[in-house]
């Protein structure tokens, strides 16, 4: 076998074969104003012609100062999360900077060791959405890096904070629910420890509180995690009640729950929602592509990467600011998964 060794071209390459300094060329690079118009097209022809790359990590280096902002997502496989980083990558690409993507599965270990790296590689800034928002390595890493929190509040302004009111978000379902005239309903939530299942846990409660309906008539499913695999076991779980107490609704933590839901009552014969009414969480793309389009309260996805990101390019310019947290109020979009299209209630 042959090793190709490939010789990258350098500066230097550029100012011998344009016939100029190697000042001249790096001013081209970085203070253009300073070099004439005819030099400026000369050596950039010639780089042009030599195929030079510049060498922004040896800039980097070299200045201290790092391009780059990180986002340390939650889960990969849930499309919320691609979404929100739609919102970032928008960002970033409008302040010129390049955008690295972790994923930490939602292991609190792994997600400590992305923050390590990303210190290491000098990033200007990170966006997490965090496993707890409350850890010590938050703080930790806020000492050298500008920090702000994704889909993620916390009960002090130590970092700026950018999400949705999941309180709300929660009593809407359940609100919708019980308008179309459900009174025996279950929420499929998920992990207890996440302090938004809590929330959209909490609206559900008080939204049913508010109608004046019994405590009992209100099943608080949780599910070791958000995804269709859950889901569909949750349905498993609620086609086994005996049917004098089993819902006719439910409302989910997260969309990939619900689809899991509508999985299993296809599969189980169940009509939806003529026999049962089913509402998701975030409003992912795929709830509107579902076999029967899900009902779901949508969050504004990429607004939220969109709007963390620009607070932490900010905070990390230098820019005089205090901390902001940000709410979006979330909204219910109706879809077929709960509207009977006569409009009969159930029974």
């Amino acid at each position: 076998m042959t090793t190709v060794h490939v010789r990258r071209c350098s500066i230097r390459d550029v100012a011998l074969a344009a016939e100029v300094s190697v000042g001249t060329v790096s001013n081209v690079l970085n203070r253009p104003e300073r070099v004439t118009e005819v030099i400026r097209e000369r050596v950039q022809r010639t780089m042009n012609e030599l195929g030079f790359v510049r060498n922004e990590s040896a800039r980097h280096l070299r200045s201290g100062v790092s391009r780059t902002l990180a986002y340390v997502m939650l889960d990969a496989s849930n499309p919320f999360f691609t979404d929100v980083a739609h919102g970032v990558e928008g960002a970033a690409d409008s302040a010129s900077l390049s955008l690295l993507l972790c994923n930490s599965g939602n292991d609190a270990q792994r997600e400590r060791a992305h923050l390590t790296l990303l210190q290491q590689q000098r990033v200007q800034g990170v966006l997490i959405t965090p496993v707890d928002p409350d850890a010590d390595v938050l703080r930790q890493l806020r000492q050298t890096v500008p920090v702000v929190l994704v889909d993620r509040s916390r009960n002090d302004d130590a970092f700026c904070t950018v999400a949705a009111d999941d309180v709300v978000g929660g009593r809407i379902a359940i609100e919708h629910l019980i308008d179309r005239g459900h009174t025996r309903v279950a929420f499929i939530g998920g992990p207890s420890h996440l302090g938004q299942i809590r929330d959209r846990v909490d609206g559900a409660r008080l939204a049913w509180a508010v109608g004046g309906l019994p405590d009992r008539d209100l099943l608080v499913v949780d599910t070791t995690a958000l995804d269709v695999a859950q889901g569909f076991a949750a349905g498993e779980h609620l086609a086994l009640l005996p049917a004098a107490i089993r819902p006719t609704a439910v409302a989910c933590a997260n969309d990939l729950l619900a689809l899991g839901l509508l999985q299993h009552a296809i599969g189980a014969g169940i009509r939806v929602p003529q026999q049962l009414a089913i509402v998701g969480y975030d409003d992912i793309d795929f709830a509107s592509a579902a076999a029967v389009p899900l009902t779901s309260v949508r969050q504004p996805r990429r607004e939220l990467g969109l709007a963390a990101a620009e607070l932490l390019i900010r905070e990390a310019a230098g820019e005089d600011h205090d901390h902001q947290q940000v709410l979006f109020t979330p909204e219910l979009i109706a879809r077929s998964s709960t509207v009977v299209s006569d409009d009969r209630r159930p029974t």
